[in-house]
Order: structure tokens, then C-alpha cells, then sequence
């Protein structure tokens, strides 16, 4: 064979053992989870441009390819049809002299609105101004598009942006657009300041401003962001959903994301009561929202962090990660309407069963540590309980550093405590007990806890009380305890392995 012949193929074979070099690296990293995603190396905030289209569930973010802290935003991308296994894909979107690229949507445009090509994609994001926004002007964002007509591979961005001026408000920004059929508009939900307003248009490029919504209703402990309207069926009844992040001011300090259920006319958004509602009661699920062009099924993914310790959390080669995935529904109590935030179903498919039971009796404690000696911190635990007994879950390593999560039923809350977690000094707050307030009746309930790496996610009652935390545990959790007092009879036990897919 001639060195000519040969040389391709060396050159193939060191590709191939580099790209697989690089994927053992990821993979072992510390903290580095295996099925949600997290960019191979810098920085990640919010989830963006989120769109389904041809079997692939597109995931654009807010990146910054230079560091791993905070810094001018690009969008990033990635791709999965199974919302477990990620491939990340190059930049989408660079700043450019208009500013940085901060979060906004993606929309199909099934009958070009926007005159740029049918089925094109439409990302509509808020441009930063750095430059304007020390100038102390307070018109530093302001709205723009760009489209794909390859489905996201390459972008161009429109010569006539931004093509929502900033009306004066220093906050303007985070545009999620939607298809409103019955008044035959996009509909633009965009956050202002620390309310929403809403704008229309029929081309994407002009628009107009319909309402504003928020001025005295939920919290206000901060900014709100990353606002998502949407509707949802329940029982033959159109319910709308308008889910808001507020910065801070969550119901455990720092980012969180509310949400309010209601009605929404193409023109105002009217609540259905005046209740605080919070899609997700821990600490690490912020700026979340849906992909479009789903149907009726809704599916949310959030940033798996917070901006009180964001910066600072101790990975080394990249910091920030997303969410499960979630399927949304929703749960009617008292005339008023809740969101069941739930695994998706793609989820399931993945899951080995290593240990089921029909039921225990749980006198001080059970020990299901050897079932999850080998699972390499990636577990998922399925239990029912009776709700009139506390109930405990230990999940601990070899060093017995411990995360600690259960019901209170004195003061009928869940909780997730990290105080014994692992690392916490980088941060004077992290190292604390979380709670959440029980919503269900029932005196049955059901727990599903995720657990990946460094992180747990906690379902109760189907989903009508969602509880996410980070940790950072100086090895791999390898052990499971159920512990109570007295004699409760726990069932239909399941603890599952996770793949790593990195």
C-alpha cells in the first residue's frame, strides 16, 4: 500500500481515538452529569430557542465559549430525540455590533410570515448593548430575529434589526413567541421589567403592543425573565399557562420560577386566581421554559442553577447544566388549576430496574444500599407512603457526606437538605434545608427522586410538587436508606439505573 493510501487512514484512526479521548475525559469528569446535558467545556445559562422539528428536539442556550463564568452571550446548540442522550453542535448566534445574544425562542414558520422561506426557523432574541447600557441610557435591549432555512444549522440575522425598539425600560427582554390561531398572529410574551407585556404581529418583523400583565400579582422579589405562554387542555377546558422567572425572590432564595394559571383572549392574559404558584420549589431550576412546534404536548426544561452561587460552583472545565426534561399538565383543586411537572416519557425506555418490592414495613429504617453500590450515582427511586408518618431518604457515599430528602408531616412539607451534602464553601448559603409545601390531599403519596452525579430532582404526587437541587459530593453517592418512626407501610418500591450517555 503507498504512503499515500495509508496516511488517510492515520489520520482517521488519530480522530477517532482523540474524539474518543475527549468523550472519556467528559465523561469523568467530577460532578459532570451523564444523561442531562451540559455543554463539553465553559459556560451555560439559560435554555433558548427551544423547537421540535423532524423527530429532533432542538436545545439553543446561553453560552459563553471563553470562560467558565459569566460572560458576552452566544447562543449555543444541541440536539436529542430522546431528551437523555445530547449531541452539542457548533455556535448558532454570535454577538455582533448590535450586542450580545440573550435569550429568546424559535419558531416554525409553517406559511412564511416572515417571508423567509416556508417552514424556516425564526429565532426572536433579545440583543444586549453593552456599550449603550454603561452610556446609563436605559435603551440597551431591544428585540431582533435571525432565521435558518436548515434547520438551525446555519443563521442568518435580519438587516433590519431590532425590530422591537426599546420603548425606555432597562430591562426589555427574553422574547417567547407563539401561534395564536384564533386571531391569526404571533404572540409575542416578553418581560419587562418585573411584569410582561404582550405584543402581536403577522410577520414577525412588526409588531404591537397588546397588553401588559403582572403590576400587582405573584412575586416581586426581583427581576422577572424568561416568561412562557402557552395553553394546556384539562377535561375538554382550554386553560392557559404563563410561566415567569423572578431573580431573586424564590421560594428558597435566589432564581425560581412562578407561574399562573388562566385565561388569554389574543390580547390580555386574565389569572384564575391570585394564589403563588412555583413550578419548581428548589434551588436549581430557573429560567426554564417549552418547545414550540410540539402540539398539544408541552415539554420544560430549565437551567439547572442559580445567580446566588451560579459563578462559583466548583467544577472545573464547565459550569452549568439543564434540567430533566418535563412533561406539563394540569391538576384541578378547589376551581383553581396547578402544574403536574413530570420526567418525560421518553425517560422510561432507559430505565433497568434493579430492585422492586410490593411493599415494606418500615420500623426505623430499611437499607437498600447494595442496590445501588454499582450504579455510579445515577438512580432513579419510585416509592409510595403513607402521608400521616414522616419518611426519609438517605443518599450517602463512602466519605458519609449525605443529601437528605423526605416528607415532614407535621409541617406537611417535602424537603431536600444539603447541608451535609459535600463542598459548600464556596457559597455561604448553599449548605441548607429546602422545603416545599405539600399540595395534594391524599393521604397516599408518591415520590420519584432522579438522582445524576451532583444532582436530585424530586417528584411528588405526579409532579404537583417538584423540588431540584444541586450538591457536590466528593464521590459518588453508593448508598440508599429509608428511614421513619414507627411501623408505615411503604410500596411499590423501584429503584432503577440510569444510563450514562456522555
Amino acid at each position: 500500500m503507498k504512503i499515500s493510501h495509508i496516511l488517510p487512514l492515520l489520520l482517521l484512526s488519530f480522530a477517532t481515538i482523540s474524539t474518543q479521548s475527549i468523550a472519556q475525559s467528559v465523561q469523568q469528569e467530577e460532578y459532570r452529569p451523564q444523561f442531562h446535558f451540559s455543554p463539553k467545556a465553559h459556560w451555560m445559562n439559560d435554555p433558548n430557542g427551544m423547537v421540535y422539528y423532524n423527530g429532533t428536539y432542538h436545545l439553543f442556550f446561553q453560552y459563553y465559549p471563553d470562560g467558565t463564568t459569566w460572560g458576552p452571550m452566544h447562543w449555543g446548540h444541541a440536539t436529542t430525540n430522546n431528551f437523555l442522550k445530547w449531541e452539542e453542535k457548533p455556535i448558532a448566534l454570535y454577538p455582533d455590533s448590535l450586542g450580545m445574544i440573550f435569550s429568546g425562542s424559535i419558531v416554525v414558520d409553517q406559511h412564511n410570515t416572515a417571508g423567509f422561506g416556508e417552514n424556516a426557523f425564526i429565532a426572536i432574541f433579545t440583543h444586549h448593548n453593552q456599550k449603550i447600557e454603561e452610556a446609563k441610557t436605559g435603551l440597551h435591549q431591544y428585540q431582533s430575529i435571525a432565521y435558518s432555512n436548515d434547520e438551525g444549522k446555519t443563521w442568518t440575522k435580519y438587516k433590519g434589526n431590532p425590530v422591537l425598539p426599546n420603548p425606555g425600560i432597562s430591562d426589555f427582554r427574553d422574547p417567547k413567541v407563539m401561534w395564536y390561531e384564533a386571531g391569526k398572529k404571533w404572540i409575542m410574551t416578553l418581560a419587562t421589567k418585573d411584569r410582561i407585556t404582550f405584543y402581536s404581529s403577522a410577520n414577525l418583523k412588526d409588531w404591537k403592543r397588546e397588553s401588559d400583565f403582572g403590576a400587582n400579582l405573584g412575586a416581586h422579589g426581583g427581576v422577572w425573565e424568561c416568561p412562557d405562554l402557552f395553553p394546556l387542555e384539562h377535561n375538554g377546558k382550554t386553560v392557559w399557562v404563563l410561566l415567569v422567572s423572578i431573580n431573586p425572590g424564590g421560594p428558597n432564595g435566589g432564581s425560581a420560577t412562578q407561574y399562573f394559571t388562566g385565561d388569554f383572549d389574543g390580547n390580555k392574559f386574565v389569572p384564575g386566581s391570585k394564589a403563588e404558584k412555583w413550578i419548581d420549589y428548589g434551588t436549581d431550576n430557573y429560567a426554564g421554559v417549552t418547545w414550540s412546534n410540539t402540539g398539544k404536548r408541552k415539554i420544560f426544561i430549565g437551567w439547572m442553577n442559580n445567580w446566588q452561587y451560579a459563578n462559583v460552583v466548583p467544577t472545573k472545565n464547565w459550569r452549568g447544566a439543564t434540567t430533566i426534561a418535563r412533561d406539563l399538565s394540569l391538576e384541578e383543586k378547589a376551581g383553581d388549576f396547578y402544574l403536574r411537572s413530570v420526567p418525560v416519557k421518553e425517560m422510561n425506555a432507559q430505565l433497568r430496574p434493579v430492585y422492586k418490592k410490593q411493599a415494606l414495613t418500615l420500623h426505623k429504617e430499611i437499607e437498600l444500599s447494595a442496590y445501588a453500590k454499582d450504579l455510579h450515582g445515577r438512580l432513579k427511586l419510585d416509592f409510595t407512603f403513607n402521608t400521616t408518618k414522616s419518611i426519609q431518604v438517605v443518599l450517602s457515599n463512602k466519605e458519609g457526606q449525605k443529601l437528605l430528602v423526605g416528607y415532614d408531616h407535621q409541617t406537611k412539607t417535602y424537603y431536600i437538605d444539603r447541608t451535609h451534602s459535600g463542598a459548600a464553601d464556596f457559597e455561604k448559603g448553599f449548605a441548607k434545608k429546602h422545603s416545599a409545601p405539600r399540595i395534594a390531599t391524599a393521604i397516599n403519596a408518591r415520590i420519584s427522586l432522579i438522582l445524576d452525579v451532583a444532582s436530585a430532582e424530586l417528584f411528588a404526587d405526579d409532579g404537583l410538587t417538584v423540588m431540584t437541587d444541586i450538591f457536590f459530593p466528593k464521590s459518588l453517592i453508593n448508598g440508599i436508606k429509608l428511614s421513619g418512626n414507627g411501623n408505615q407501610k411503604i410500596t411499590n418500591i423501584v429503584i432503577s439505573a440510569i444510563p450514562s450517555f456522555k
